[in-house]
């Protein structure tokens, strides 16, 4: 359940970062996140945490398009389910 919950923020991580309308610093932060995600190293509860907080700083961005604000709002109700 986890693992697919996770490959699905992850295959929207790769469209946000795939998007060209989308600024490059979102979508290198949006690669940061999937990273982050990905490193099991640290507790998954850290990394969810760390991944929401990033992405509510990349969906706040100013020169975010609507698509990939409601796209970066989509992934973080996903990873709340992980946490």
């Amino acid at each position: 359940m986890a693992n697919d919950i996770l490959d699905q923020v992850c295959d929207g991580l790769d469209m946000l970062n795939e998007d060209a309308s989308v600024p490059r610093n979102i979508r290198r932060g949006a690669d940061e996140v999937k990273n982050l995600l990905l490193k099991n190293s640290d507790p998954m509860d850290v990394r969810v945490a760390t991944a929401t907080s990033r992405l509510d700083e990349l969906a706040n961005d100013p020169n975010i398009p609507l698509h990939g604000r409601t796209l970066i709002w989509n992934i973080m109700s996903r990873l709340e389910e992980l946490a």
